[in-house]
């Protein structure tokens, strides 16, 4: 039997990274990088920065756990935690959704990251149309991260499993509580 579309998981689709994403081409080696997407209804907001606060701010709790888990374990190796990123500086207008430093903000997409000893990631949320026709929308999470040395390395390889589960459950938890809609 197949569940009420209330009920059913919306479907976040691994794709390839988006050629018109900034992020995408940020680095010229990666060492993580990938893209997943969700469709839009056709009266979802436009504004990405808005679209990637709604993301970010409606992760399911046991992301904040697993998080918490995370800082307990990297700040033994004098790696920035969560709560010291979202308290960091950042260059005058630059800004922070969550404890992502805003690098970049375009029409349709927002660039979002932070550099650190071990790595530097970039994370993009770019709205697009998901046909040539352009009817359809959808919001693309695109990620990006370079290494700067074996640590860096080890702890993409470690991360990267619950990386990908993170992304998934934050785009779905976003469109389970609904997508900021347009003004009338």
């Amino acid at each position: 039997m197949i569940p009420p579309m209330s009920l059913a998981a919306p479907t976040v689709r691994r794709i390839p990274l988006p050629q018109r994403s900034r992020a995408a081409g940020w680095y010229d080696r990666t060492d993580l990088a990938d893209a997943y997407a969700i469709a839009l209804p056709d009266d979802a907001i436009d504004d990405p920065e808005q679209l990637a606060r709604h993301v970010f701010g409606r992760q399911p709790r046991w992301i904040g756990r697993l998080m918490r888990v995370r800082d307990a374990i990297v700040q033994g190796f004098g790696l920035k935690t969560a709560a010291q990123l979202e308290g960091a500086p950042t260059p005058a207008g630059a800004g922070r959704i969550r404890f992502f430093r805003i690098y970049e903000r375009r029409a349709d997409e927002i660039v979002l990251g932070e550099d650190d000893r071990h790595l530097d990631f970039r994370v993009s949320v770019l709205q697009r149309a998901r046909t040539d026709a352009g009817r359809e929308r959808e919001v693309v999470l695109t990620t990006v991260v370079h290494c700067h040395n074996l640590l860096g390395r080890t702890y993409i390889a470690l991360i990267a499993p619950f990386h990908r589960l993170v992304v998934q459950a934050s785009l779905r938890a976003a469109a389970r509580a609904g997508w900021p809609r347009r003004a009338p």
